[in-house]
């Protein structure tokens, strides 16, 4: 059996920048907010009743309203519920609601909400786009720490190009940005003390906290044409490795990154030089930053391409950070837009990376990489093409 092509047809985003991709792509080229990088005056009453919002934990919200809008780009989804899989990530998973239970079960007479864990489970969006639409097919949740988001999109890719499934509903979520999990990171040395994520700067001193979500619906080329839905971009292969390294650290040289972005270029079918635009990892962190560097630098040689991270503007949203940063590749294609690197003013001279965007620049589109790499050595590194 051979694989089948599986584009995109739909995406939709929720991201401190922007709720939605329009707003979200604006925001990209705005300043960067200081962290933690929250959604400002979360409602999700536009999309989500009241009585039902109050069961989901916030970040099942934010996926349940990402694939509103996907789903409005990519038409009703009108062929076999059985045959549509759901792959939707997470990092942490209800974190809010994890806090709520605690502080519940403290009390002298504790009487915490039936609703607790089901909102508190890592699966519970995943969970709850199946339920709503009544998707029978696999239902998943990756959970591979900041590579999660780009795990499920190379999950759903699988699912589709080998038959499993025809549509894949595939993403990440997170809604973790809170106090707790912040002192976490803090006391591991991972966030910016400055309070502003300065990806592959000089000056660069740790990560900032976002939230958000991203889906995509992922679907094969014939059965897009077949209910007139319309491409917007195409997933051309993906690889995932292990550093099997350190439980925080990356591999110092970058072994187990390397390894998943020359995998990813061999699925798709490409050369180096078939590669014009990487999305980077790029949290704004000491060693992630100088790694994913020479990575690129190794594979690409004298043929590198674009690069940026958009960390700067919508801080590092964990299990969703992959999701969201394939989606805004998609809608650079859609735009023949380059999104910039946010808050970096000066490059550090020992990254050797040639050509970071440091603002919106037009281009055409081409075969693109966008890179995720989390705790734990996960690499995850998914390779985009135009529709």
């Amino acid at each position: 059996m051979s694989k089948r092509r599986v584009v995109v047809t739909g995406i939709g985003a929720v991201a401190a920048p922007g709720v939605g991709v329009d707003d979200l792509w604006k925001g990209l080229q705005k300043p960067p907010g200081p962290a933690p990088r929250h959604i400002p005056d979360w409602d999700p009453e536009p999309w989500i009743p009241r009585r039902e919002a109050r069961r989901l934990d916030k970040f099942t919200q934010f996926a349940l309203v990402a694939t509103d809008e996907a789903f409005a780009q990519s038409g009703e989804i009108d062929i076999d519920p059985n045959r549509v899989a759901v792959a939707v990530a997470t990092g942490i998973g209800g974190l809010e609601s994890l806090e709520m239970l605690v502080h519940e079960s403290d009390k002298p007479e504790p009487r915490p909400s039936p609703f607790l864990v089901p909102m508190m489970m890592a699966n519970a969006a995943a969970a709850a786009i199946s339920i709503k639409y009544g998707f029978g097919g696999q239902v998943s949740t990756p959970v591979v720490a900041c590579a999660a988001g780009s795990q499920s999109i190379l999950d759903g890719l699988r699912q589709v190009q080998w038959g499993y499934a025809d549509i894949a509903v595939v993403g990440g979520t997170e809604a973790a940005a809170r106090v707790p999990a912040r002192e976490g990171f803090k006391a591991a040395r991972a966030l910016s003390p400055s309070g502003y994520a300065l990806p592959f700067d000089v000056d660069r001193d740790g990560f900032v906290m976002g939230e958000g979500a991203a889906i995509l619906v992922l679907e094969a080329e014939e059965v897009a044409a077949a209910r007139g839905a319309t491409p917007i971009a195409e997933i051309l292969g993906a690889a995932s490795t292990a550093d099997a390294h350190h439980i925080t650290a990356p591999h110092p040289e970058g072994d187990g990154a390397e390894r998943a972005v020359r995998l990813a270029l061999e699925d798709a079918s490409l050369d180096p030089a078939d590669v014009v635009y990487v999305n980077a990892h790029g949290t704004g962190t000491e060693l992630n930053d100088r790694t994913e560097g020479g990575v690129i630098a190794r594979v690409f040689g004298d043929s590198q391409p674009a690069v940026s991270s958009i960390k700067g503007s919508t801080g590092h949203a964990l299990g969703a950070s992959g999701s969201v940063e394939a989606a805004v590749v998609v809608e650079a294609m859609r735009r023949n837009e380059l999104p910039p690197n946010t808050g970096m003013t000066t490059k550090d001279p020992e990254i050797p990376l040639n050509d970071i965007v440091t603002e919106v620049r037009e281009w055409e589109p081409g075969p693109a990489l966008s890179n995720s790499f989390g705790f734990g050595g996960h690499n995850t590194v998914i390779a985009i093409g135009p529709a």
